[in-house]
């Protein structure tokens, strides 16, 4: 919300209570936690909402899956819900993304599924009938999802990579579902063995070793590449997993 409150004031050429080109700032956040942002781009043949600007901003800089999306009028406006044609390219393409809306009670995040109740979904290929699978919530319905680079899939399939080290992304006990965020995604069944919590300086050697790596200063450089913010004095949880399935769906 922030950044497309960000984007939409530093770039809307409306003043306050005028119309304008650009005056909705949308953002995007994809599977991997990184964000895309966009603004609108009015014209009296339907010039695209700001929704589906970040949604190509996204994919143009390799993002495949997104996990929400929000659009937030200019000039403090706050947060404003998706009109019906970008509701169905939503469901069309992102049938699980949650979308973040206005209500009585403030912004809350519903499937984008949700948006739509009992609409047949668009492919290239022609209208689709209802698919009761996507309006299911993938997070919760079934086993926990652990999220991985597909750099990540031969290793984890090869048992190179048995381990995996997480900052405030927590996991539990169990079965799990290793999703590789490649297009289309994979998706192994696993179970998780065991999960330590310790501090991001006190990473063994050991643990690199189990993530394919060699020495816990090259896990903890990684580490640092995926999570900016880490500190050494941060604590971390190291996931160890097996998979119970090498071949894997797509």
């Amino acid at each position: 919300m922030e950044l497309a409150r960000r984007t939409v004031d530093a770039h809307t050429d409306a003043g306050p209570d005028e119309d304008g080109i650009h005056t909705m700032g949308a953002a995007v956040m994809a599977a991997d936690y990184r964000m895309f942002a966009g603004v609108n781009l009015y014209h009296f043949t339907g010039g695209p909402c700001a929704e589906l600007v970040a949604l190509g901003a996204a994919r143009a800089q390799g993002a495949r899956q997104m996990r929400c999306i929000v659009a937030v009028g200019n000039h403090g406006r706050g947060v404003i819900g998706p009109c019906g044609r970008d509701r169905q390219v939503f469901v069309d393409y992102y049938p699980t993304m949650r979308v973040i809306v206005p209500t009585p009670a403030g912004p809350r995040s519903v499937l984008a599924a949700d948006l739509m109740p009992l609409t047949q979904r668009w492919t290239p290929e022609g209208m689709n009938g209802l698919d009761p699978s996507v309006y299911q919530d993938p997070e919760t319905a079934g086993p926990p999802i652990i999220r991985f680079n597909p750099r990540y899939l031969d290793d984890v399939r090869s048992g190179a990579k048995t381990k995996t080290t997480r900052f405030r992304d927590p996991a539990q006990l169990g079965p799990a579902r290793l999703v590789f965020e490649s297009d289309p995604e994979v998706v192994l069944p696993a179970e998780v063995t065991g999960i330590r919590h310790c501090l991001l300086s006190d990473l063994t050697n050991q643990d690199a070793q189990a993530e394919g790596l060699t020495t816990a200063t090259e896990l903890r450089g990684v580490l640092k590449g995926h999570y900016p913010d880490l500190a050494e004095t941060d604590e971390v949880d190291v996931i160890t997993f097996q998979i119970s399935d090498r071949t894997g769906a797509a």
